[in-house]
């Protein structure tokens, strides 16, 4: 049982992590729960009906759930703001759609035999994503993504492509958000399309929200709390979506930037001594 709350609660700390990346950039999605079950049913398909082993098909279907959401992205980007959330919903509620009409995957019945995640699987992609956005808090990609959140024409006007970078990072929690799902659909062993209804979509940008979107350590907090406070409290369990519902009001009245609001430093270009070539 021990297990099931460390695993659960790192996946949680994946998928918010894969909506802050996209919150990086200036865009939310409400899709990564689409996202989340492309990756597990792709994982599924080639470890249950093709024999492949467990990482590879992770690693592949992560890279197929990135390509898919870069190719998405491109139009949706075109919107902004409540428009733009409109649609990443509208993603996830067609792709819940056509996998209930896909017998190939079981349609409503769903998919069986999936196995194989382990404990160190979740240990090893949370310390690599959180080497890779730690990373990024320290490099110039930073200062770019910074830029292109606060303002995409003065971006655009110092010469960066804002939607190549927007792109980029839809791919990028989409792929991480693919690589939850498998761990996630090949720990229960069975998955069916309810499992990423539009609500999951929608806890997981809670968790971010309730930890703060300046910085890498909210998510990670907002997930780890919102996880494993229904299991403290067992009584309201049923009450969870209530719960949720409550907290983000109080969180919009006491700390609109969540409980974490602190801004990740960047780094700084370097001073040139006076008289040095530049």
């Amino acid at each position: 049982m021990t297990s099931d709350y460390i695993i659960f609660t790192g996946l949680n700390v994946l998928l918010a992590w894969s909506v802050y990346v996209i919150l990086m950039s200036g865009s939310l999605s409400f899709a990564n729960g689409a996202f989340m079950a492309l990756g597990a049913y792709a994982s599924g398909i080639l470890t249950v009906k093709f024999g492949w082993p467990l990482l590879a098909a992770i690693a592949l279907a992560a890279l197929a759930t990135s390509a898919v959401a870069v190719l998405l992205s491109l139009p949706a980007l075109r919107t902004r703001g409540v428009y733009l959330i409109l649609v990443t919903i509208g993603i996830a509620l067609c792709l819940r759609a056509v996998l209930e009409s896909t017998s190939y995957i079981g349609g409503v019945r769903g998919m069986s035999g999936l196995v194989g995640t382990q404990i160190w699987h979740i240990a090893v992609l949370l310390v690599a994503v959180g080497t890779l956005l730690w990373w990024i808090s320290r490099s110039p990609l930073q200062r770019v993504l910074d830029a292109v959140r606060e303002d995409e024409s003065v971006a655009r006007s110092m010469g960066i492509n804002t939607v190549f970078v927007k792109a980029a990072m839809f791919g990028i929690g989409a792929a991480i958000a693919a690589m939850a799902g498998a761990l996630y659909a090949h720990h229960m062993v069975f998955v069916r399309p309810e499992n990423f209804d539009i609500l999951v979509s929608i806890y997981i940008v809670l968790y971010v929200i309730l930890g703060g979107t300046n910085n890498m350590w909210g998510p990670l907090i907002g997930a780890v709390a919102m996880t494993l406070l229904p299991e403290v409290l067992r009584g309201l369990a049923d009450w969870r979506p209530t719960l949720f519902g409550v907290l983000v009001v109080v969180m919009l009245l006491w700390r609109p930037e969540g409980l974490l609001a602190f801004r990740t430093r960047s780094v700084r270009p370097r001073a040139v001594p006076p008289g040095a070539p530049r």
